[in-house]
């Protein structure tokens, strides 16, 4: 039976049908969650201009070129003197010390057998083409009328920053799709911009399941889930609505979706997508839409789900906290990226050698672990016991490290690592709506 279809559909009472081999591998369920984001994207692209101090950790949706030469103008890299090099070389590396110049001032003019004493950042004068940093100076007489004496450099040219080395006039510097970090907000500030075209938040309902969460109940326990992928979800940029924890059944689990969908854009559930009794999530969404695929052979997270609800995709994640950070990081985070509008690949994930042993597993494995000191550098250890219902785990983690399938760890292996950047997507502003 085809993973894609792993539920008969015999109405409100339909039993899951899939075995063990029937879990979609970890890259086939990213693959189709990229592809079907891509179809969504389109219909959800709407963009909108904000300052660019509330522009942090956006996606940009414009191209945007250079409108003048970056830098502008020739400017001194360090502090020292702007001299001609084929002028100090005749004169036997002397030369009069007439002027200054600091960054902001005009442009000037380098006089015939001189040196201008400036500083970094400085429009670089005309006639001049070499800055001599002030430490290889010695200067004889009164600062600005004294006497300069210098080795001569082998070439021209050294310690400028020469007109549009950045970016030449018109050259697209950022493009669409690209997210906003602070040395992007840097370039676009220093390029004049002072506001910025951007994708809108896309609006997320977040809708924890289950009986044990509700309050006053006799076996309750605290909501995890809900803080956590609140909090991952602002700092990706999404406007979040977390609805009141729902109970195990299928009515009120129906209900809460079908009005979830009244204004978000995107449904995200924890729990009920597993194969127990209680599990009504799975089944209220085949009676709002469809399941498009359900389960992954990964570890935590294999009771991972996708589909659509009344008219919006969904994503349904496990009710274990640790299985649903998992899922979130390795299958839910790249989905709403591309819903939202990144189009750039991340990084490749580094190896690093483990520091611990472990048997061949029948899935994929993501394994909470530390950075720690090993024999050669930098090494992975386990943070602590791996069951999917522990966050101290991964509160203790730095990161995750990726098992493929049947492979036996051996202390020293390379294995990828997944490092935990929460901070590195902040975004400015307030995340609710």
């Amino acid at each position: 039976m085809s993973p894609a279809h792993c539920l008969e559909r015999g109405g409100a009472e339909a039993v899951p049908a899939c075995g063990a081999g029937d879990l979609l591998p970890v890259a086939r369920m990213r693959a189709l969650l990229l592809r079907r984001a891509a179809d969504w994207a389109g219909r959800l692209a709407a963009a909108e201009t904000v300052p660019l101090e509330r522009a942090r950790g956006r996606i940009l949706a414009e191209p945007v070129a250079a409108p003048r030469d970056l830098p502008p103008w020739d400017v001194a890299a360090m502090d020292g003197y702007a001299v001609s090099w084929e002028e100090l070389r005749r004169g036997g590396g002397r030369l009069a010390v007439r002027g200054r110049a600091a960054a902001g001032d005009a442009p000037g003019r380098l006089a015939s057998g001189t040196a201008m004493r400036v500083f970094t950042g400085a429009p670089l004068p005309e006639g001049a083409d070499t800055v001599l940093p002030q430490e290889s100076c010695r200067i004889e007489g009164a600062g600005a009328n004294g006497w300069l004496a210098a080795p001569v450099p082998e070439a021209p040219g050294g310690h400028v920053r020469h007109r549009g080395e950045e970016l030449a006039a018109g050259t697209v510097a950022l493009r669409p799709g690209q997210r906003l970090d602070p040395p992007r907000l840097g370039l676009l500030a220093a390029l004049g911009r002072r506001e910025v075209c951007v994708r809108r938040r896309l609006r997320v309902a977040l809708l924890v399941t289950g009986e044990e969460l509700l309050p006053g109940r006799p076996g309750g326990i605290g909501d995890a889930n809900g803080p956590m992928l609140e909090a991952l979800l602002e700092g990706m940029g999404l406007a979040v609505r977390r609805a009141p924890p729902v109970g195990d059944g299928l009515r009120e689990t129906w209900a809460a979706l079908r009005e979830a969908a009244r204004e978000a854009e995107v449904l995200l559930t924890t729990g009920g997508v597993s194969v127990g009794e209680t599990d009504h999530v799975r089944r209220a969404v085949e009676r709002l839409g469809r399941v498009e695929a359900w389960g992954v052979a990964m570890k935590p997270g294999k009771p991972f789900a996708f589909g659509e609800a009344a008219g919006r995709p969904w994503l349904g994640l496990p009710g274990n906290p640790s299985g649903a950070l998992v899922a979130w990081l390795v299958l839910a985070a790249p989905f709403l990226e591309r819903l939202q509008g990144l189009t750039e690949p991340p990084p490749p994930a580094p190896r690093l050698p483990a520091a611990f042993g472990r048997p061949p597993a029948r899935r994929r494995e993501f394994l909470r672990v530390r950075l720690a000191p090993g024999p050669d550098g930098t090494a992975l250890e386990p943070a602590g016991p791996q069951g999917s219902g522990r966050l101290d785990t991964a509160a203790a983690a730095h990161g995750l490290a990726e098992v493929a399938e049947g492979r036996e760890v051996r202390p020293g292996d390379l294995l990828p690592f997944l490092p935990f950047l929460w901070t590195q997507a902040a975004v400015a502003g307030e995340g609710r709506w």
